[in-house]
């Protein structure tokens, strides 16, 4: 019941506005026939109060000022000052303080108040005692002051927490974005690592074979074998990084019915990749101090791209024969370390390259960790990174 007349209310803002003009001029007149002069002055009185509250919500402190002064008068003439005959004071007086100032407000109560009070005081015709007279328009007009203020603190409130939801949203929005960006940095990250890694590898096993085809033509047949299985592994981990970007309820997804995708690689996987640069001709040593503990997976990863793209920068950039691994476990931190013996002359630089260390690093930050890279001081590259056991 209340919704639909608050619906029909909102259609109809005049009509609403002149019904209640029309009752609270019906409500005030009745009061005009108790004392005073007649019914004459006092419905004159009432009509030009009540007039005036049309322009309560436009000017606010005039229609106070004018509806207090019809009190005024009203006293003035003799009728008796009730809450009833002060419903247009008490009306324009709650809007007042609903849209003014807190001080403001307060300052025409207490005038209203004052204007009131005195004006009931002075009336020669009514025979009732000072308290009757002062203490209820008194309490009407406070009564009328504190609604509005109420009225004025809960649309404070609810303007707040709308502006708090507006603001949560807009950083909702904000932070949607930023992740999808993070996300796509990761993504971008992890296919360049895969086919970095794999088409340098292959790159390098390719040309061995073909230099050994006509001396060696065995193991050349070996390294081609190898060579299958790094484009077989490079297909399949292309294959797990892109079926991230797949959403899991595509229609006619043709991998629907493929095998599950391998679980991330990590440095358990150091056997097989130090074995893939060895059929590309790089001799890799892997050396192990202190006491070797799990790892997180997001660490796991990261240490093993790091040595994967370390190892391809020294298959790519550097006539080096022989790298060295070394994974250094301490109480909460893992220190690796990738170093070359720099070769005899170094290798002009691969396209494309120039990511890999900028990649290396952000993984490194990205896991809570440190990375560096530089020359050494007894020839070669090495690159180094701390990362934590669980960040």
């Amino acid at each position: 019941m209340l919704p639909s007349l608050r619906r029909y209310a909102d259609r109809h803002p005049r009509l609403v506005e002149a019904v209640f003009l029309l009752l609270l001029y019906a409500a005030t007149a009745k009061q005009y026939d108790e004392g005073g002069p007649g019914w004459g002055p006092g419905l004159g009185i009432a009509a030009a109060a009540c007039l005036a509250l049309l322009w309560r919500r436009r000017h606010p402190g005039a229609v106070v000022a004018f509806t207090t002064l019809c009190a005024s008068i009203t006293g003035g003439l003799g009728y008796l000052i009730t809450p009833i005959v002060l419903l247009p004071v008490l009306v324009a007086l709650y809007e007042l303080t609903v849209r003014a100032p807190q001080r403001t407000a307060r300052l025409c109560c207490v005038a209203v108040i004052a204007v009131v009070v005195f004006a009931s005081l002075r009336s020669e015709q009514n025979d009732q005692s000072w308290k009757e007279r002062a203490i209820p328009p008194a309490f009407s007009i406070v009564l009328s002051a504190v609604q509005g203020s109420a009225v004025r603190a809960r649309r404070a409130y609810l303007d707040a927490v709308h502006t708090r939801a507006e603001h949560a949203e807009r950083t909702r929005e904000e932070e949607a974005r930023q992740r999808v960006a993070e996300e796509r940095v990761r993504i971008a990250r992890e296919l360049h690592d895969v086919v970095a890694h794999h088409m340098a590898l292959a790159n390098a096993q390719a040309g061995t074979a073909a230099h050994l085809t006509r001396t060696r033509p065995e193991q050349a047949a070996k390294i081609l074998v190898e060579l299958t299985s790094t484009t077989a592994s490079a297909l399949r981990e292309l294959q797990a990084t892109v079926g991230l970007l797949r959403q899991p309820d595509d229609p006619d997804d043709p991998d629907d019915h493929a095998e599950p995708l391998e679980p991330a690689p990590g440095l358990g996987r150091l056997p097989e990749l130090v074995s893939a640069f060895a059929a590309a001709g790089l001799q890799v040593t892997v050396t192990v101090d202190g006491e070797q503990r799990p790892l997180s997976p997001g660490v796991d990863l990261t240490a093993f791209r790091i040595v994967q793209e370390a190892l391809t920068n020294v298959a790519k950039h550097a006539a080096a024969s022989a790298a060295q691994v070394r994974l250094a476990y301490a109480h909460d931190r893992l220190t690796l370390t990738v170093s070359d013996n720099g070769g005899t002359a170094p290798q002009p630089p691969a396209p494309g390259s120039g990511f890999g260390l900028i990649g290396m690093r952000e993984r490194a930050r990205s896991a809570g960790g440190h990375f560096q890279a530089g020359h050494r001081l007894e020839g070669g590259f090495a690159v180094t990174a701390e990362l934590p056991i669980h960040p």
